[in-house]
């Protein structure tokens, strides 16, 4: 009897995939939610995050709200929940109102922007259009709260929040970001401010002009802290989009991640992972190389049987739905479909 073929490395990611577009299919409610009852609200509580979580995941490996699919409808119906008035959101459409608070107003307004142009009639573009706006409003808004200068340009939980960390700021920033490339109308001082918060996240002391002499950290949650997995690699994507893909905290955020030896128990892995993947694959060369393989082997290894991934400790909380979208999301970068991937 032969020996079997093993399986060619793309042939499983693929599988992985679709072993998880699967789970996430069997995760959607009637009204076009996705979710898990008994989940904390926070990056994966609430209906509203792991709905758009959900939505670009399957948009990323390719499904269109166009589609006659399963997957096309699925994300048809979303965007259709999404964009479905709610008086709970109030004046300015504030998609943190069930509970997930900033994460869940920025993962929304970042998955809807991703989505303009793709809805499958001009009535439902213009509605998703009309919803981005006024959550960018709001996103806008929350920046201007009068705030200390160690945390001015930054965000945090609550839209009057007068402080801000670097998770919370990195949702808002891609999703402003993103609306801009959508022809959203957001004011450069807004990113510009963004960027500046990000770089005073960075550790290292600095030279008569300003740059940062230690080449060789990363990104820390607020000012002042040591850097992590997780805040390093969203740092340095957030940083990336935002046409900073050459400045010294980039590079120098690339060298710590290159370093790291991962073993996918991190704190807040799936979360890590997410920006991991993609800025280190925006990064190029050698340690793009090395990311793609290892996040490949982490998360195929990672997958359960019934196609999901389950956070540990400190993503044990926030439910399967969103470890699952974050690890297709990852797996999804070298197919380039979303445009913030592109950029």
């Amino acid at each position: 009897m032969a020996a079997p073929v093993p399986k060619k490395k793309d042939d499983a990611v693929n599988e992985a995939v679709q072993k998880g577009t699967k789970f996430l299919l069997n995760s959607k409610s009637p009204d076009g939610s996705f979710g898990e009852i008994g989940v904390r609200p926070a990056m994966g509580g609430g209906k509203y995050a792991p709905t758009a979580l959900a939505m670009m995941a399957l948009a990323s490996v390719g499904h269109l709200p166009t589609d006659p699919t399963d997957e096309g409808k699925a994300i048809e119906k979303a965007l259709d929940f999404l964009t479905r008035s709610d008086p709970q959101r109030g004046q300015f459409n504030y998609y943190g109102s069930d509970g997930s608070q900033m994460y869940g107003h920025g993962i929304v307004t970042l998955a809807l922007t991703e989505m303009l142009g793709m809805g499958v009639s001009k009535t439902m573009d213009d509605r998703v259009r009309a919803n981005c706006q006024e959550a960018v409003k709001l996103i806008l808004k929350a920046q201007r709260v009068q705030k200390p200068p160690q945390f001015k340009g930054g965000w945090r939980y609550s839209p009057m929040d007068s402080s801000s960390d670097l998770s919370i700021t990195v949702w808002q920033l891609m999703a402003l970001r993103s609306a801009k490339n959508a022809g959203i109308d957001v004011p450069k001082t807004a990113i510009d401010d963004a960027v500046e918060y990000l770089k005073r996240s960075y550790p290292s002391a600095r030279d008569a002009t300003g740059r940062p002499m230690n080449l060789e950290t990363g990104f820390t949650y607020v000012p002042g802290e040591a850097p992590r997995f997780s805040t390093a690699s969203a740092g340095m994507l957030a940083m990336q989009v935002c046409n900073q893909s050459d400045a010294p905290e980039v590079i120098g955020t690339a060298n710590y991640l290159n370093k790291l030896a991962l073993k996918g128990d991190e704190q807040w892995f799936f979360y890590g992972i997410y920006y991991y993947s993609q800025a280190m694959q925006k990064r190029g060369g050698a340690q793009a190389d090395k990311a793609k393989q290892l996040t490949e082997q982490l998360l195929i290894r990672l997958q359960g049987n019934d196609g999901a991934w389950t956070g540990k400790d400190s993503e044990s909380h926030v439910g399967r739905v969103y470890s699952t979208s974050m690890a297709m999301l990852s797996l999804s970068v070298k197919y380039h479909f979303l445009p913030i991937y592109q950029h």
